[in-house]
């Protein structure tokens, strides 16, 4: 019974959520308004109203509980939904409107101004006959923030500009927010000249950049959108108006020089970050002019001023990020009235409409990474320091040329505690001849520095190294170089696995050791080795009997000294928490990491990322011990099937055991068990 109770409840709410994916995105917010303000009763809207302004949103969830705008604080206000009205006496807004003619419309939504021109023209005959139009009506206070000069100009000439005028705020058919379509354009009965329509998915609808307020007032002929300003025709595509405007002249050229005009007046929906002269003039002449020559790098730099689509700056409300056509995300967001690019408030004018898109003026380069030189990624990220040291070891004209190049370059934290050292040579073995993308590197490739040398690329499930150093960061990736920010100086390997251990004192013990149990040719082959090379401490550490014991006996020695060495590569910078790797001896050896140190089988490790041609070594001052074998087991003997068979005697039925043909067998291997017992007590 209760499961029959919950399925209507439960196709409702499918229903409910089902009609809000399917509506327009204002219509969710509307709905999602009616939702908050429900409880002050029927047809009542929550809106959010920035505070010392007149200015309301209709909220979604994110803006309801943030209670801000453009940062900006704001209040809860509670007013009738569209297309309704309050009766006195009478909780919330009970009464719908009216249905009238758009003439008497614009009166009842507030648009008095809209309404008196209308009349002073001569427009309102039109809008009182039978007809259906859509207008998107300007609210008072759009029509008075009109400049002087241009409200002269229409009011003086009513008959034509103020008609033209009112014309262009109006569409031959009725037109509601579900067909207002983002990056669509509609014909105006002015001269058919398009009005550009914006629909967010935020929920905010702009036309011509004009951002509508209330929309979907129903009239007998139409319908009326209230908007916030007062729109003027465009008749200009992108193009057009970059080539009239002075202070664009500098972004024209580079325009024609990177043959991006047909880009910028082919039909479409774009929005044009446009960089004025003083932009072009902030950055070095050095700079500016190597762009300039480089078609390629040129047009990488202007796609990065160019948006896949319209965005008008009344849509920002709080922060998103848009992708531009070079293929870098922008976050856009807003501080007040002012918009920001990247968190930067560097917009001087916004929202100039073109036939295809929207122009705002920007009064600073956005240099993408693909314009950039080595150089000049370099001293802009957490890797400075070591940018500084190549140009110190005379090494600037690799950082700056147009050689395809990969920097490996540790980032300025590996320096805290330490000394910069600006060694030629080391920072040379930093350098691959080739320019790389992380993403493509494979495990096992080799690749060529600048020093000829070869460096090893390991993989692994959490991390990506060459050699000893991991990278750090996303690659960089400039105009002919890419920077990969690593955790610390590459030590490039400089003999096997047995060359490192003996070129090193501390370790003068084991390759005696390793020498004795016959381990040497092993460790100079070229395989994968992980080494966990005990130093002479190490050794002095254990009793002199034990160690003369160990050392007696090849056989032992060597299966200890395999303990110490694992199947494969694994250097510092791939070990998290713990990880687990099989020794050469056969059991399992636990590489931790806690606090920057690492750990072996929860030994400290001395020295980690000691790099061989064949391995890696750590240093430790401990002698690791296998795990002692279990009591009924043998290593170093092959198992007995017929043993085994016993040994799992218990898994059979009892009643099967007794079985007179059995009985033979049972005898022989409990015989059998009994004989190997008594071998292995003598052995021990």
């Amino acid at each position: 019974m209760r499961s029959l109770l919950l399925c209507p409840l439960a196709l409702a709410l499918w229903l409910s959520v089902s009609w809000a994916a399917s509506r327009a995105p204002y219509q969710q917010i509307l709905h999602h308004s009616r939702i908050r303000g429900r409880h002050q009763g029927p047809n009542v809207c929550a809106v959010l109203k920035l505070i010392g302004t007149n200015r309301k949103y209709l909220p979604n969830c994110k803006l309801w509980y943030q209670r801000k705008i453009c940062g900006k604080s704001t209040v809860i206000a509670y007013e009738c939904c569209p297309g309704y009205e309050e009766v006195p006496g009478e909780k919330g807004c009970p009464a719908a409107l009216p249905l009238s003619n758009l003439y008497e419309t614009l009166g009842v939504v507030g648009a008095t101004t809209t309404q008196l021109y209308s009349a002073s023209s001569n427009l309102s005959a039109e809008i009182t006959s039978p007809g259906s139009y859509t207008i998107f009506a300007p609210t008072n206070e759009a029509w008075a923030s009109l400049p002087a000069e241009m409200l002269d100009s229409l009011v003086s000439n009513v008959n034509i500009e103020l008609l033209n005028a009112l014309r262009y705020h109006m569409v031959n058919k009725r037109v509601l927010t579900d067909e207002l379509k983002h990056g669509t354009s509609l014909p105006s009965m002015y001269q058919n000249i398009d009005i550009q329509i914006h629909h967010y998915p935020n929920g905010i609808v702009t036309v011509n950049c004009a951002r509508l307020l209330k929309a979907d007032h129903h009239a007998t002929n139409g319908v009326v959108h209230l908007i916030d300003k007062v729109i003027s025709t465009t008749t200009n595509n992108i193009l057009q108006i970059v080539e009239v405007e002075e202070s664009l002249e500098t972004l024209l050229t580079a325009v024609t020089a990177a043959g991006l005009n047909n880009l910028l007046e082919k039909e479409g929906q774009y929005t044009l970050l446009a960089p004025t002269n003083e932009a072009f003039e902030k950055i070095p002449q050095e700079t500016l002019n190597r762009i300039l020559r480089d078609p390629e790098a040129l047009k990488d730099l202007l796609s990065n001023h160019i948006l896949k689509s319209g965005m008008c700056a009344e849509a920002i409300i709080a922060g998103l990020s848009m992708e531009t056509l070079e293929g870098n995300m922008l976050e856009i967001g807003c501080n007040g009235d002012e918009l920001t690019l990247n968190g930067r408030p560097i917009i001087a004018n916004k929202d100039v409409i073109a036939t295809n898109g929207v122009i705002h003026f920007v009064n600073e380069l956005l240099i993408p990474d693909s314009v950039k030189n080595l150089l000049e990624l370099g001293r802009e990220s957490d890797v400075s320091t070591s940018i500084e040291l190549f140009q110190r070891a005379g090494l600037g004209s690799h950082l700056t040329g147009n050689e395809r190049l990969t920097l490996l370059v540790p980032t300025n934290s590996y320096y805290k505690g330490r000394t910069p050292s600006a060694d030629r040579n080391l920072l040379r073995d930093h350098i691959i001849k080739e320019q790389l993308s992380s993403k493509y590197l494979f495990h096992g490739q080799k690749l060529e520095t600048l020093s000829g040398k070869e460096l090893r690329v390991f993989v692994y499930r959490n991390n990506l190294c060459i050699e000893n150093a991991c990278i750090a960061a996303h690659d960089k990736r400039g105009r002919f170089g890419t920077l990969f920010a690593v955790d610390k100086i590459v030590t490039p390997p400089i003999g096997t696995v047995m060359d490192v251990l003996k070129a090193d004192d501390r370790f003068s013990t084991l390759v005696a050791a390793i020498q004795s149990a016959g381990l040497t040719e092993m460790l100079n082959r070229p395989r994968s080795f992980t080494v966990f090379a005990p130093t002479n401490e190490a050794f002095r550490a254990m009793s002199q009997r034990e160690l003369n014991k160990l050392m007696g006996n090849a056989k032992e020695l060597a299966n200890i000294l395999k303990y110490h060495i694992g199947e494969e590569i694994l250097v510092s910078g791939a070990v998290g928490a713990a990880v687990r790797i099989k020794s050469l001896q056969g059991d399992k050896l636990e590489v931790s990491s806690k606090n920057d140190e690492i750990y072996i089988n929860k030994e400290p490790v001395a020295e980690a990322d000691i790099m061989a041609t064949n391995g890696v070594i750590y240093a430790v001052n401990t002698v690791l011990q296998p795990p002692a074998p279990k009591a009924n087991e043998r290593s170093d003997e092959p198992a007995d099937p017929a043993l085994e068979i016993f040994r799992h005697a218990p898994a059979l039925s009892f009643s099967s055991a007794r079985r007179n043909y059995l009985t033979p067998t049972y005898s022989l291997l409990l015989k059998k068990l009994k004989e190997q017992q008594e071998k292995q007590q003598q052995q021990q």
